[in-house]
């Protein structure tokens, strides 16, 4: 399996144009959601938000983007499966005990798993939470460079996302969350809490743009 080449020509060459745009094959491996997830994401949605959280329903406007920094993806969909979030997290505990999560993980060879549904709230990005889908890849960082299969995969999940929730307008990297701060999308009532993010790199997210160009998906608010 190659790792992400300096160019989007490696993909193309290795999986054709045509695999890009095909119907992703979403593979459900869910986490736990139990009414106790429920509760804590209705707190979370009150604490962070200040609305009433009647329901933990969103619409998604926005994708974010992600690595996990790790290269297993059982050890991955274990860290999520976990309803509370680890005392040793402490930024993360700080925000409220609700653990993260995300909608989507993307293995090393390019199969997608939907953890849970995109139009609940996953809290995934600071500030985007309420409006946006993640999605996750594993891999990066220090566990190396994500794959040309990952690419490939984000670029069919995001036309898929796209074409069923015509709402989408927005798709950023993890690290690229802080150009919303002062954008009606971002909602936080917290002005302290605030984290700084590297995923899923400029490369990746320049490739991914660039195999979504047509989309007009917009990058800044």
């Amino acid at each position: 399996m190659r790792c992400l080449v300096a160019g989007a020509v490696g993909l193309v060459a290795a999986f054709g144009a045509q695999v890009a745009r095909a119907q992703p094959q979403l593979i459900d491996w869910p986490i736990r959601f139990d009414d106790e997830r429920i509760e804590l994401t209705r707190t979370y949605i009150r604490r962070h938000y200040g609305l009433p959280a009647t329901s933990i329903d969103i619409v998604p406007r926005a994708i974010v983007i992600h690595w996990t920094g790790t290269g297993s993806l059982r050890a991955t969909w274990r860290g999520f499966d976990r309803v509370r979030a680890r005392s040793a997290r402490k930024h993360l505990v700080r925000g409220g005990a609700l653990n993260v999560s995300a909608h989507f993980l993307v293995a090393r060879d390019g199969t997608i798993y939907r953890l849970m549904p995109e139009t609940r709230m996953a809290r995934h990005c600071i500030g985007m939470n309420y409006d946006s889908v993640g999605v996750e890849n594993v891999g990066g960082g220090a566990a190396g460079p994500l794959s040309e299969r990952q690419l490939a995969a984000n670029i069919a999940l995001v036309r898929d996302l796209a074409r069923r929730y015509p709402t989408i307008r927005y798709l950023l990297g993890h690290m690229e969350w802080r150009r919303f701060e002062k954008a009606p999308l971002f909602r936080e009532l917290d002005p302290t809490y605030r984290n700084a993010k590297v995923d899923p790199g400029t490369r990746f997210m320049a490739h991914l743009r660039l195999g979504l160009a047509d989309l007009g998906l917009g990058s800044r608010p």
